[in-house]
């Protein structure tokens, strides 16, 4: 599920840090969480789709990796990223 490119830029630019930047863990958080967002409403219609399932924990388990790297360096931006994700944590 790829996310329609208005989408995308919208969420790059409420969590990027300076101008042009689209790579930042904070930025790839917010784009993971986006898309996990949006298989749960998947899964609401497609209870038996084990394949997406799989790929929903992959994605779910690289965002707590960029998370934890993220609190492990600056635990200030760790706070402000997942209150503006809405998180919980």
């Amino acid at each position: 599920m790829v996310l329609p490119p208005a989408l995308k830029k919208e969420v790059v630019n409420k969590f990027k840090r300076s101008p042009g930047d689209t790579g930042s863990p904070e930025v790839q958080v917010a784009l993971i969480t986006r898309r996990i967002e949006d298989l749960a409403q998947h899964f609401k219609t497609h209870q038996s789709d084990h394949h997406s399932r799989q790929g929903l924990l992959r994605m779910v388990n690289k965002r707590r990796k960029l998370l934890d790297y993220i609190k492990q360096y600056n635990m200030p931006r760790y706070r402000e990223l997942i209150t503006g994700l809405g998180l919980r944590r």
